[in-house]
């Protein structure tokens, strides 16, 4: 630990203070960015946090403190390209740690933008300024993928290994991201409903909390979940992991950006030990039947000879179907004033020129909506014709949103 940093809360609000003090008083901020430099090695985020904190209680500005944050993070950028070692180019932690400098430079942008625009009477002053800012709106638009990879791959590799607790304090601050996020995106499409001194207490509020939320987040990524995760991935793990991320995808501002692989490779399916495999999990047989058999949609399954192969056993079957239908030419399966629309769907599902077919009727106040999907293998080869039928009378009155939480 530096010979400055304490374990008391007191005495890091102290120094912390002092630092302030100095940058109050007209002191070089460079001078004081490299004492701060040397602080912040020895203290968490959360450390920092606190202090600054009690500072506030106490009485001190909110715009003093903030001069502060401005050093924090240009420290905090300095940092993370330090780690950048850490891992070699396109490996999957490297490309997140690019990730975070860049996002940290938008936070920051966005901080400097409120600088900018506070000096100004009206919405209308700002026109070049909102611009700047749905520019980087975008870009934390287009940073999603840059969470879901890690919620979705990089976490779920921690917790086969046992390390569950951070994943889930990480995947809380992401949300947490996601919620200032948002209200960032509100306000500016709602700026001209509010008064300009309005405005400005929102914007300085998400700017300033994104940019030290940000800064926190990826210093325990960088410094803790990232090196834990080179220490126990395996190489095998590792190239998985990045064929993952490529499925996925990344960010519009991701650098050297690798292009998403809409085909990757598949896994043949296999049977072993009663369970099918079929790359994206193992089912015993029992399972995989009772998994058609509750989907909430009913599918019946036609092949390239146009006979009907399959259809699931739901207890809420729109369509009647039952076990003679199976080798049933599909021609026959419909009346005679629908015959032709049939096969020339699926004519055109074999010719490639159709991708889809859609319909939806009413039956007993009942909204059923029926989609033909062609089904292919992994080189292009058709195999047959998918129907899938749904009661969609409940989701068309759906209205705004319902969360787990």
């Amino acid at each position: 630990m530096h010979d400055k940093v304490s374990n008391s809360k007191k005495d890091n609000k102290e120094m912390i203070k002092s630092l302030i003090k100095k940058l109050h008083s007209g002191e070089d901020p460079e001078k004081v960015r490299e004492e701060f430099k040397e602080l912040i090695r020895g203290l968490t985020p959360l450390q920092i946090s606190i202090a600054e904190e009690q500072l506030i209680k106490e009485g001190m500005p909110a715009e003093e403190i903030h001069h502060m944050c401005d050093v924090h993070l240009a420290v905090m950028q300095e940092t993370i390209q330090e780690d950048m070692n850490l891992a070699p180019e396109g490996h999957p932690v490297n490309i997140l740690m690019q990730e975070h400098a860049i996002l940290l430079e938008y936070a920051n942008n966005l901080r400097n933008l409120y600088k900018e625009i506070k000096v100004k009477n009206s919405i209308d002053d700002i026109t070049n300024e909102i611009k700047q800012i749905i520019n980087l709106i975008d870009h934390f638009k287009a940073s999603e993928s840059h969470y879901l990879r890690e919620e979705n791959i990089l976490f779920s590799v921690l917790e086969k290994y046992g390390v569950t607790q951070p994943p889930k304090i990480m995947w809380m601050e992401h949300d947490r991201i996601r919620d200032i996020e948002k209200n960032l995106y509100s306000l500016i499409e709602n700026k001209d409903k509010i008064s300009f001194d309005e405005f400005l207490r929102q914007f300085h509020t998400y700017a300033h909390g994104l940019a030290e939320l940000l800064s926190s987040h990826f210093s325990k990524e960088n410094k803790v979940l990232f090196p834990t995760a080179m220490q126990l991935f395996s190489e095998s793990e590792w190239k998985n992991v990045r064929e993952q991320f490529d499925g996925i995808g990344y960010c519009c501002f991701t650098p050297n950006r690798p292009e998403k692989k809409k085909d990757q490779q598949k896994k043949e399916v296999k049977i072993e030990d009663g369970e099918v495999d079929l790359g994206t999990g193992k089912l015993s047989l029992a399972e995989l039947k009772m998994v058609f058999e509750h989907l909430p949609i009913d599918i019946t399954f036609v092949g390239k000879d146009d006979a009907v192969k399959f259809y699931s056993e739901g207890p809420d079957r729109i369509f009647v179907r039952t076990p003679s239908i199976i080798g049933r030419l599909v021609e026959n399966c419909h009346p005679d004033k629908s015959v032709d629309r049939v096969l020339e769907i699926i004519d055109g599902f074999k010719n490639k020129t159709l991708n889809k077919a859609e319909f939806w009727l009413n039956i007993e106040e009942k909204l059923i909506y029926i989609r033909y999907f062609p089904v292919r293998n992994k080189n292009g080869e058709y195999l047959g014709v998918l129907e899938v039928t749904q009661d969609v009378t409940g989701i068309r009155k759906l209205e705004g949103e319902k969360r787990l939480l």
